[in-house]
This record gives C-alpha cells, structure tokens and sequence, in this order.
C-alpha cells in the first residue's frame, strides 16, 4: 500500500505542554531543579544541589527494555523505584540535532542544526554539522543561539566530560558551550573525573557524553555480542559513578536516538534511479531521513511521485512544508527553513537511502542507523537515579 503524506504522523513535541516531553528539556529542567530561576521544570526532575547528566549516544528506550539483562545495575534501579520514563529525540533522530536541543534547550527549527547533512544556503553547498564541518562554516553563526551552559554559567559551576578531541570541536562550540570542559579518555577517567568534581562543588551540573555505544551500534548492529558488551560497560561504569558520586546528587541518564539494523540487501542507491534525482540540485540528510533540495524550477510533485512510486511502501515522502506543518522541527525561524531539504525521504522500515555519488564506499558498511521518525529511532529513555551515599555501594 502506497503511504499517502495525509497519513504522516505529528511530532509528539519538544515538551510543550501535553507532550510527552523532548530531549530539549532535560538540561533546562535540570537547571530549574538546581534553583537557577529563568527555566521551567517540565520534565520534573527533582530539586537538589548536584545533578549529573548522562548522554548515552544511540540508547533507544526499546534497546534498553530489550537489553535489560546485560545491564544489571540499571535494571535494578529500574526495579527498585528509580523513576523512569520515555522522552523524544529531536527530529531528525540524529546526533548533531539531538545533542543541540539539548544543549540550547530549543528545537531543531530554531537552533538550526535540522540534520546531518544539509544545505548552506550562503555557498550553495552540502555540509556536515557533526564531524566533518566546512572551514566556511562558523559553528558561532550557523548556530547564534545562547546555551543552557551559557545562560546558567555565572550562577553555578557547569561542566561537560567528553573525550578530549571533541574540546574544541565545531559540535561543541555550535552547542554545548559555555561550560569548563573536562577531557576524559577512558571510561574509568570519565567516571573518576565526575566524582572528583562534584566532591568539590556544593552545587553545581555536570554533563557527561558517552559515545562507545553508538558506535558499536554502528558498525556491527544494535543485535550483536559487540554491541551487548557495550551496553554491560555502560552499565558497569554508572554502577561505579553512581558508587563514587556524593550522597544528594542526582544521576540523570538519557540518549539522543534509538538505532535499528538495517540489512546489507536494503541499503539502496538511489542515485541509480534516474527518476529519483531528476531535478535534484543537492542530496543531503542521512540514509534513513534524506534530504533533498531541488533546482529553482525543478517539478517537486514529479519527484515526489517517483519516489511514492518506488518506495511509497517503506518510506514516507513529504514536503520541507508539510514537516514544518507537522511540527517536525518545532517552530522554524525564517533564516533556517532554506537547510531543511525541499523534499523529506523518511524509512519507515529497515531501509536506508544512499546518494553513491557523494558518499564513501564504506557509509554502506554501516549496520545500525538512525535518523527517521519510527519509535525505535525516536524514543529515547529518561532515568533519574538518586545517590543515597555508601549505602548505594550494595545495589546488585
């Protein structure tokens, strides 16, 4: 059956109010709880002095349910009370977007990170907002909206703990600025780091980012020992933050995306379809949420038709208008709209998109992958975990 856009589904918010809650709230609502007045505690987070959060990259709220055996600790405070819920990545359910609500507290269509791959409207040209940012791009410019670190910065320490090549990188200046960065090689550095710190602080935010998992997920998929091991290593490393922490603190653990396994046989080159790219100035996005933007003229409900035609049964296939519309990047500020793609390639099933004339060859090794709007890929865990004291050392 051919998905027809009247059928595509509304974004479930950026935590507005009767939304299910965003990850652009988590940081804005951990600072309300820490007192600092100016911010709305919409995902109620409770009131204390320290609160740490933890950003693990690529932890869908179904891979955790799903995985909950390799993870003993966190099933166990699971178990045992510790509040639990789900939330919603940004859209696209990417990293550069996700990881920029949460940190300027804002949705995709006003921070302007609307994806991996987009357009720069100034030099006509696709560029990378994760790690591969344009020497042209200012990541001050392309994203001029002030942090949470920022806004909060001169009333409590705030710091983030990430490995040390992302200290200066354009994704931490574009949105995570404003806060004392502490590099971190290894997991037992990171975690030892965060104790040391917040030992020494009566009250402060403490941001923590934790990428291994994504990356197995990547390169080996979100079902096999590699990515489980990874999952086990996370659960060791919060069991012993959460040991090392002073008692007060509150243990904040969340995600930016899901991932799904998307099979060798259903990652597709498009660009050999001529009909597929008849009128397409760039391809941009990501292999499950393309973007596509067309040349001045160029005929968008042929294209669109091509695309329902071919694979109007596994993805859905939408105008820049009908996502902003359907609140996709919540509210869209006039200079960022011409990033979004003119034409949205959304999976819906385990399938992934690729343009073969500008991508590597090795983008098609990839196994795990995010991007679109399915549950998997959306919805993201969010875990409040008190710190007791000594006593927490006894948790199994």
């Amino acid at each position: 059956m051919v998905r027809a856009v009247t059928e595509l589904p509304k974004w479930p918010g950026y935590g507005e109010s009767g939304s299910s809650g965003s990850i652009s709230r988590v940081l804005s609502s951990a600072a309300a709880a820490l007192g600092v007045p100016g911010f709305e505690n919409t995902l109620r987070l409770p009131a204390g002095n320290r609160i740490v959060v933890v950003l693990v990259d690529g932890l869908g709220a179904a891979l955790l349910k799903r995985n909950l055996a390799h993870a003993p600790f966190l099933r166990s405070v699971i178990s045992g009370g510790a509040s639990h819920r789900i939330i919603n990545s940004a859209f696209p359910s990417t990293t550069a977007s996700s990881l920029s609500s949460l940190g300027t507290g804002l949705a995709p269509g006003q921070h302007g990170m609307v994806g991996y791959d987009v357009l720069d409207p100034e030099q006509d040209k696709i560029v990378n907002l994760l790690g591969g940012w344009d020497a042209k791009v200012d990541p001050l410019r392309w994203q001029d909206q002030p942090t949470v670190f920022e806004k909060i910065s001169d009333l409590l320490p705030v710091a983030t703990i990430s490995l040390p090549k992302f200290a200066n990188s354009a994704m931490t200046q574009a949105a995570l600025r404003g806060s004392q960065f502490i590099p971190a090689a290894s997991v037992h550095a990171r975690t030892t780091a965060a104790a040391d710190l917040l030992a020494n602080q009566k009250r402060a935010l403490l941001y923590f980012y934790w990428s291994e998992l994504d990356k197995a997920g990547h390169r080996y998929g979100v079902n096999s020992a590699q990515w489980e091991f990874e999952l086990a290593e996370l659960d060791a490393a919060m069991r012993r933050l959460h040991q090392q922490l002073p008692a007060g603190t509150q243990l904040v653990l969340t995600a930016d995306h899901g991932m799904i396994d998307v099979p060798e046989s259903a990652r597709i080159d498009y660009s050999a379809s001529p009909e597929l790219i008849d009128g397409v100035r760039h391809t941009g996005g990501e292999p499950r949420l393309v973007q596509l933007y067309l040349e001045p003229g160029a005929d968008r409900e042929a294209l669109r038709a091509a695309w329902v035609q071919r694979w109007g049964n596994r993805a859905a296939i939408f105008s820049r208008d009908e996502a902003i519309a359907a609140g996709y990047f919540g509210q869209v500020r006039a200079e960022i709209a011409p990033r979004i793609g003119d034409l949205l390639i959304a999976a819906l099933e385990p399938v992934a998109f690729y343009d073969t004339r500008r991508t590597r060859p090795t983008a098609l090794e990839v196994v795990g992958q995010h991007g679109s709007f399915t549950k998997a890929e959306r919805e993201v865990p969010l875990l409040q975990i008190p710190v007791a004291g000594k006593t927490t050392k006894n948790v199994r």
